[in-house]
């Protein structure tokens, strides 16, 4: 009989997530992928898959059976085998918004563009292009990778570093500084497409008559409101919006772990820090090869 991962309860949003599908922005694809990438790592490798092998993504708890065979499971990184046949129950997460389960072998869901993550925003990848539901049967894939038990990285720190621009001349001059001296919060209406944060009036002149331009993770776009949008996986390809200011790729897990209510501060950096952050976090949480393709020194 095929592995499989049976839902058997969900009470709150979970869907399937991976390593994204970078390099289709030019297909109105956005890159998607795990909300905090170093989680996802860190629970793939202490099962023994590769870092961007899919897996849940959970903001609520859940129960599960794995059936088919036995398995190891990541629960947030913290792994434990599975008999065939037995059930065992995630937790909601209790610090951060979401927490990572990863099974032996994968979730064996349909690729689709590159990627098996769900892309809500689209209803493809994931299960059926939907959160999942009690009833649901996910298909595993072959399991016997070496497990490793990197040392898990913790979102931690008060301050999250951005890098300056790319547009500082549609911004009122003391836009800068208002955003690195005032204390932001985690608006409730935040999700993958990206963070609200409610604070400091962050004032601009744009009058809705700059071009649309490519949009990455992590820039902070203005509207009218003044109150910044931190673009999160799902962001889309294109924007209008003023950028002030990009959240560095090492920051990105820090920011988005964050729940609604709390607070967020900003500090801004050049190339060169954003660089060996970067280093420094793939190192430190042996995640060699978060950016397919690369490693730790890109």
């Amino acid at each position: 009989m095929d592995a499989r991962l049976e839902v058997l309860d969900v009470r709150g949003p979970v869907g399937v997530q991976d390593g994204g599908r970078p390099g289709r922005m030019h297909q109105g694809v956005p890159p998607g992928g795990a909300l905090v990438p170093e989680w996802l790592a860190a629970a793939n490798r202490a099962v023994g898959n590769a870092w961007s092998a899919a897996a849940l993504e959970c903001y609520g708890r859940l129960e599960l059976r794995v059936t088919g065979r036995s398995a190891w499971v990541s629960v947030g990184g913290e792994a434990f085998q599975v008999a065939d046949g037995e059930t065992f129950r995630v937790p909601a997460p209790e610090r951060g918004v979401v927490r990572y389960v990863a099974v032996e072998g994968g979730l064996a869901v349909p690729e689709v563009l590159g990627g098996r993550g769900l892309l809500p925003v689209a209803r493809l990848g994931g299960w059926e292009g939907r959160m999942l539901q009690s009833g649901d049967v996910l298909p595993l894939g072959v399991g016997g990778g070496a497990r490793l038990v990197p040392e898990r990285v913790e979102p931690s720190g008060d301050v999250i570093r951005v890098m300056w621009g790319p547009e500082p001349g549609r911004f009122d001059p003391g836009a800068q500084e208002a955003l690195l001296s005032g204390s932001f919060t985690v608006s409730p209406t935040s999700d993958r497409v990206g963070m609200r944060l409610r604070g400091p009036h962050l004032a601009h002149a744009d009058t809705g008559s700059g071009l649309s331009g490519p949009m990455v993770r992590g820039a902070l776009q203005v509207p009218a409101s003044g109150e910044p949008i931190v673009l999160g996986p799902d962001h889309p390809t294109l924007g209008g919006y003023p950028v002030l200011a990009v959240v560095i790729r090492a920051d990105w897990g820090r920011l988005a772990s964050r729940r609604p209510g709390e607070t967020v501060r900003f500090g801004a950096v050049g190339v060169e820090e954003a660089r060996a952050a970067w280093k420094r976090l793939a190192l430190e949480g042996a995640t060699t090869c978060l950016i397919p393709g690369k490693g730790a020194d890109s």
